[in-house]
């Protein structure tokens, strides 16, 4: 099996038809990342980077995109207007200017490769000041214009919590005319407008979301059964939307009852690195997800290469290539021989991965 020669021209391509051959595996964490590498301020979470620090940015866009990712999302997570101040110079940005150069960075990159660009949305500070659908909805447009002004492949809103803001959204990128798709940050019980997580799914499919699922807040193993729940009741309604999973990349079974999953928790954003799941971790999510029927599959919040570069090993044989890291990836371990110290001559193979991932350290419940 080859490994990047073969994406078989995804550049170019509706996604949509795409996803009914194959799955597609997505991006990791780029907020989170960029903070740790100390170019996003936490608390704000603003993607001033594609303006003050484009090279950061377009250096995490190539990572992620060797590492196996077949779409490449613009980093303009939560550009709304008044957000975006700079931290160097004081000056306020505004939503087209930080959507424009999301999208300059997320095409060069891409034509270095073979992927697609997804132009992100955002939940809008209007909506929880009541400012009603009109105003909420006209935000939605300023992000849009800009996405269909550089031609990106399709459009995905992510990280709302309610389904009335996502509905909204979804009605702005449906006139479009582009694919487009919506994630959730909800368990597997309701929305913070207490409506259930299958309802939620139901009625972002019949607002028109070509894909529906779920991002941030929890890991996967409480994402998967947000996912299962809403793949059931998607089918009670006789609806069959892609569906879609982007969960972060921490140990979430100590808060699933949180209505704000880890974000709750008094380790974030700062003290997470115990919670980390390992790259093993990621694979087992890429096989439970596909095997669920998920045939989008990406990471939120601490996702980094690694583990995108293992969930598109995972998935090598569905999507008919491996990816254009894997000439630096023995699977499971199998470089390491003797060469190295002799006592980890036995670290090799899925077994002794996957047993080192299930001893892996959690949070105290």
């Amino acid at each position: 099996m080859s490994s990047e020669s073969s994406r078989k021209n995804v550049e170019g391509r509706n996604v949509l038809d795409i996803l009914r051959e194959r799955p597609l595996v997505g991006d990791g964490g780029m907020t989170v990342a960029l903070e740790k590498r100390g170019y996003v301020k936490a608390g704000n979470w603003t993607p001033e980077a594609v303006i003050e620090y484009p090279d950061a940015v377009r250096q995490l866009h190539r990572e992620f995109m060797r590492a196996g990712a077949d779409v490449l999302q613009t980093f303009s997570f939560y550009a709304a207007e008044g957000r975006l101040k700079s931290n160097k110079t004081g000056k306020i940005y505004t939503v087209s200017e930080i959507n424009k150069a999301a999208c300059d960075i997320a095409k060069e990159v891409a034509a270095e490769g073979d992927v697609l660009i997804c132009g992100g949305l955002s939940p809008t500070p209007t909506y929880k000041e009541g400012k009603g659908k009109q105003t909420v909805q006209d935000e939605f447009r300023k992000q849009v214009e800009i996405y269909l002004e550089n031609d990106v492949d399709f459009m995905l809103a992510e990280f709302f919590s309610t389904i009335e803001e996502t509905e909204w959204a979804i009605e702005v990128m449906k006139n479009s005319g582009k694919p487009c798709g919506a994630t959730m940050r909800i368990g597997p019980s309701t929305d913070q407008s207490n409506v259930d997580s299958g309802e939620c799914a139901v009625r972002m499919a019949r607002a028109g979301a070509d894909i529906v699922g779920v991002n941030c807040s929890f890991g996967p193993v409480t994402s998967l059964k947000t996912v299962k729940k809403m793949k059931e009741s998607l089918d009670a309604a006789g609806l069959n939307p892609v569906l879609i999973m982007q969960p972060v990349a921490y140990y979430t079974s100590d808060c699933e009852d949180k209505m704000d999953g880890y974000h709750d928790m008094p380790d974030f954003p700062l003290a997470l690195e115990a919670r980390m799941m390992t790259r093993w971790d990621a694979r087992r999510y890429a096989r439970e997800a596909y095997n669920l029927g998920v045939r989008y599959m990406g990471g939120c919040c601490g996702f980094e290469p690694h583990h995108i570069r293992e969930m598109a090993e995972e998935l090598a044989p569905e999507k008919g290539y491996r990816p254009p890291g894997a000439d630096k990836n023995e699977q499971f371990g199998a470089g390491i021989n003797s060469t190295m110290l002799a006592e980890m001559n036995h670290r090799r193979g899925a077994e002794y991965w996957y047993s080192t991932s299930d001893n892996a350290k959690r949070p105290a419940p």
